[in-house]
């Protein structure tokens, strides 16, 4: 994965070269849309996208954006992320964490570089939590303002 992100970036594909941009940061973003949002319309994607910049715009969260992807309980021997214990549920579900489907995550870096760059604005209103009502029912939702909904996510923040 880190690879079609390189060369994406070396090709000079969106006008942006490895000079430009944090790669791993970049890449760590991309990482993040393809495992949340992959299925979802672009539009939803950008949204995940922001609520990770949102994060890292907001003093209770880390300040880099592998540090809000990777927040995490961690076991304090193996220091691995403890099953079910993580902000995105995908980073410590216990799966694997390989890209299988190459042109979701080239969608994922062009949407990456886009929100990294500053190309895209904001599509959550400021946003820095989401869920799928079909699979979750969080504790946190009631008590925070639902901002908007895109397709099977829906945004909030308190």
């Amino acid at each position: 994965a880190m690879a079609i992100l390189m060369y994406i970036l070396s090709s000079n594909i969106y006008g942006v070269g490895t000079q430009d941009i944090d790669v791993n940061e970049a890449y760590c973003m991309a990482v993040n849309i393809y495992y949340e949002a992959r299925g979802e319309p672009v539009r939803g994607q950008v949204a995940v996208g922001n609520v990770v910049l949102n994060r890292v715009k907001d003093r209770r969260y880390p300040n880099t954006v592998c540090g809000v992807i990777k927040q995490a309980k961690y076991d304090p021997i193996s220091y691995a992320p403890i099953k079910h214990k993580c902000q995105f549920s995908w980073y410590c579900d216990g799966k694997s964490d390989k890209v299988e489907k190459e042109k979701a995550f080239r969608s994922a870096v062009g949407i990456s570089i886009g929100l990294m760059t500053c190309r895209i604005n904001d599509n959550t209103e400021g946003a820095t939590h989401y869920f799928n009502p079909s699979k979750a029912q969080p504790y946190w939702a009631k008590n925070m303002v639902h901002l908007v909904t895109y397709d099977n996510h829906e945004f909030y923040k308190n």
